[in-house]
């Protein structure tokens, strides 16, 4: 892992100013400091990125934000964080920010990534934020304004795509950049899963915010909050972004919770005539699988997220299994992100980011509406989500 590290190519930059928690001085880089990280984000996923940047990146967690009591409660327990810097309320993230930090993890629901995000580039904090980065057109706009303000102060901003950083996904990709395949003609995309469980009864403010993963303003639906997986690869091996898209789904398997679809299929038309068939289900027992295929005339290119990966026909690649990319590709972006901090490097991929996640966007749009909608409808709209926020504690 470390030899692989090295070989990464990172964005040239200046020392960046930073504290580090330890015995040396600030900006120092001794062996023993740790990085001072703020977990924006209490739940289950919160709890495991804190652990693994607390076992594999040189940190200490020593602040938490959530809206929830008992969450930041339990994780304070868990990594010793002080109660005075245990932040509740949809505010918790700007009081965890005045402290001192070096940097956040923001580990809460989509909806509220691009406004968190902006606020930690302007404390002038690294960012370390979990896909989708957000919901909507504005949202993805934001980020990408965020990202710029983090470049222009040295600052790293980090989107966690787990297969970007495998390195049998990124051979094959390149291969694919190469020629292996040749020009590439079509493709399937899909993205089949069981149904998640529901974190509290639906009623109240608070247990939509529990729920939010079935919350299309919340998550994004579920085209945008998990599928993007498939559709970033997608774009990653055609290094494009869709012109247009049709499509349709709906609510048919799961009717019990929120408001997001339980399926989706859309037709994805790219430049130069490409044309990508892509199907979800949040819903679906005996089968399940995050695949991306794309063929060309000269060969085909097929992977799966915790699958194998290769590439067939006169150019072949043999690839291999991905089994443990879900913690594996989490570990490698932390080990990325804090040593490009520790080293005084600017790393980023928001770019890139954003346009998978609008990708997802589009295919939404287009499925929502059953229509033909093209990117520039898309972007010239600029629909923005209501997070119906009415009700919860600021």
């Amino acid at each position: 892992m470390d030899n692989r590290i090295g070989r990464r190519e990172f964005i040239a930059g200046t020392a960046a100013a930073f504290t580090l928690l330890g015995t040396g001085t600030r900006g120092s880089t001794q062996a023993n400091e740790k990085l001072a990280v703020g977990l924006i984000g209490c739940g289950g996923r919160g709890e495991w990125i804190g652990k693994l940047f607390e076992q594999h990146g040189n940190a200490k967690i020593v602040a938490l934000a959530d809206y929830f009591q008992d969450r930041v409660d339990a994780l304070g327990a868990t990594f010793g964080v002080d109660p005075s810097r245990r932040y509740t309320g949809l505010s918790a993230y700007q009081r965890l920010l005045e402290g001192a930090l070096d940097a956040v993890a923001i580990e809460s629901p989509p909806y509220f990534h691009p406004e968190q995000a902006t606020a930690a580039i302007e404390a002038g904090k690294h960012v370390f934020v979990a896909k989708p980065v957000a919901v909507d057109v504005p949202g993805c706009q934001t980020i990408l304004e965020a990202a710029k303000k983090a470049a222009a102060n040295k600052l790293c901003f980090l989107v966690d795509f787990q297969a970007r950083n495998n390195a049998f996904y990124r051979e094959a990709v390149q291969r694919v950049h190469e020629g292996a395949i040749g020009r590439p003609v079509c493709g399937q995309c899909f993205y089949h899963a069981g149904r998640l469980g529901k974190r509290a009864e639906p009623g109240p403010p608070e247990a939509r915010l529990r729920n939010w993963v079935f919350d299309i303003a919340l998550s994004g639906d579920i085209i945008v909050e998990q599928n993007i997986h498939v559709i970033d690869i997608a774009t990653w091996l055609l290094d494009a972004q869709p012109e247009r898209a049709f499509g349709t789904g709906g609510r048919k398997a799961r009717t019990d919770v929120g408001d997001c679809w339980d399926h989706f299929v859309v037709t994805y038309w790219f430049p130069d005539d490409f044309v990508l068939d892509f199907s979800s289900g949040q819903f679906t027992k005996g089968f399940g699988d995050l695949c991306v295929r794309l063929f060309g005339p000269t060969g085909t290119v097929e992977t799966h997220y915790g699958g194998d990966v290769w590439i067939r026909g006169d150019q072949p690649y043999d690839g291999g299994n991905t089994q443990p990319i879900y913690q594996e590709g989490a570990v490698n972006n932390i080990l990325d992100f804090t040593k490009a901090i520790a080293g005084g490097q600017v790393i980023g991929n928001a770019a890139e980011s954003v346009r998978s996640n609008l990708s997802a966007i589009l295919g939404r749009t287009a499925a929502y509406q059953g229509r033909m909608v093209t990117w520039d409808e898309m972007m010239t709209k600029a629909e923005k989500l209501d997070g119906k926020l009415e009700g919860l504690t600021a």
